[in-house]
């Protein structure tokens, strides 16, 4: 649903939360009758606007939804999109709205539908929402509200952790997947473990040697330090998963494949610490 709150550092900025979108329309100002003043309202720029279901059924199903995810929506309205992932896929999940009438009508539409025991809600600035628990976080947010989101996603989220967002992306970020439906436009991320820096590889035969690696989201590139003439091929991050091929002109092709755990990678036939976060340029 699009809604809007105050954003730090921002003056009435209106921020898109995921089930709708509307960003040239104003918020009507709130009539009022002598006999009966009107509720003061949230302070919105932007108006609650549903999301199509078949919006929400596909970014769900892209972002591979199952009984195992916490699932967090950022804006959520009347609740559709954490109903429906608790129905359709038995998730379980948490919503902030900062709207106090859409946080009534989701624990109700929850209620109605039976899933009050999987999903809450809660009336929350979306910036101050921990999101650390989410395994998929749902996002319908200007762009450069994303691109404020970001470093957060990459911190607090765990690796492998997946997030939706509708209608934008984030920033540089480029999505693993897109997708569209009514003509609306769907991105799916991986959150990638942090592997910038330089680590030194001890491989089981006795072999050491650092590599260096630099990152950007989930792509990454590197080279051996001090030595000429191996090139690393194929490097590929997805969430903790890790994995890059070493190539000499005279000798074969190393592949190595592993798991990031932090400050350490664990992988078939190797071990590697990072003994620097800065690799060298």
């Amino acid at each position: 649903m699009l809604h809007a709150m105050r954003a730090p550092s921002y003056t009435r900025r209106a921020l898109l939360a995921f089930c709708g979108f509307a960003p040239f329309a104003s918020l009507a100002a709130a009539q009022q009758t002598p006999d009966k003043p009107t509720e003061k309202e949230p302070d919105l720029d932007a108006p609650y606007v549903p999301t199509p279901q078949d919006v929400v059924d596909r970014m769900l199903e892209l972002a591979q939804v199952t009984r195992d995810d916490y699932v967090m929506d950022l804006g959520c309205g009347d609740g559709r999109i954490l109903v429906t992932a608790a129905q359709k896929f038995g998730a379980h999940g948490f919503g902030v709205d900062i709207d106090p009438k859409r946080i009534v009508e989701a624990k109700a539409n929850a209620a109605s539908a039976g899933v009050s025991d999987k999903v809450d809600f809660g009336i929350e600035d979306l910036f101050h929402t921990p999101i650390g628990k989410a395994s998929v976080l749902a996002l319908y947010l200007f762009p450069h509200i994303n691109e404020l989101l970001a470093p957060r996603m990459l911190k607090e989220m765990k690796p492998g952790s997946r997030i939706v967002t509708h209608g934008f992306g984030i920033g540089k970020w480029r999505p693993d997947k897109e997708d569209m439906v009514a003509m609306r436009h769907i991105y799916f991320y991986v959150v990638p473990a942090n592997v910038e820096g330089s680590w030194r590889i001890k491989e089981e035969g006795g072999h050491t040697y650092n590599l260096a690696l630099i990152q950007s989201f989930q792509r990454i590139t590197g080279y051996l330090e001090g030595v000429d003439g191996v090139r690393l091929r194929n490097a590929r991050l997805a969430g903790a998963e890790i994995a890059f091929s070493l190539e000499t002109p005279n000798a074969p092709r190393k592949d190595f494949i592993g798991t990031v755990d932090g400050e350490s990678i664990n992988g078939k036939g190797f071990t590697a610490v990072r003994i620097s976060k800065a690799a060298p340029r």
